[in-house]
């Protein structure tokens, strides 16, 4: 069973953000989940909604460096760029990479955007459950 999974994006705004509030909503007891960005910046509005609407309370995360993360603790490591360039983790962990679109980037309405969001929750929350019931 991981004790620690820590999950990359390069903004640690939405993917990362997202991911790591849906693994502590179904992680075990006694699993750390962390996410954090090579060039982290502030947490999306539009990720805190969409994970509010199915119960996520990320209201008060902020954007954290890779730095700030205990690398002993850390023994899975999700990367979830796509397009861009994914953050390096130094320590010694499995690494997986879930390349997902960053929602963040789309030019639309409000609701083609809050879609987009939802979309990336939907695909994070499967792979997530999928990948918690296989290692926990």
């Amino acid at each position: 069973m991981p004790r620690g999974i820590l999950f990359l994006c390069v903004a640690n705004s939405v993917r990362s953000q997202m991911a790591e509030g849906i693994a502590r909503s179904l992680a075990s007891p006694g699993v750390n989940v962390w996410s954090a960005g090579s060039r982290p910046t502030s947490v999306r509005p539009e990720a805190i909604a969409v994970l509010k609407e199915i119960g996520i309370d990320i209201s008060g995360h902020r954007s954290k460096a890779v730095a700030e993360i205990p690398a002993s603790e850390v023994d899975t490591v999700i990367t979830l760029c796509a397009a861009e360039e994914c953050p390096v983790f130094l320590g010694t962990a499995q690494r997986l990479h879930w390349g997902l679109p960053d929602p963040a980037a789309i030019v639309g309405s409000e609701e083609e955007v809050l879609s987009a969001f939802r979309k990336t929750r939907d695909e994070l929350s499967r792979r997530i459950a999928a990948f918690l019931k296989e290692n926990c």
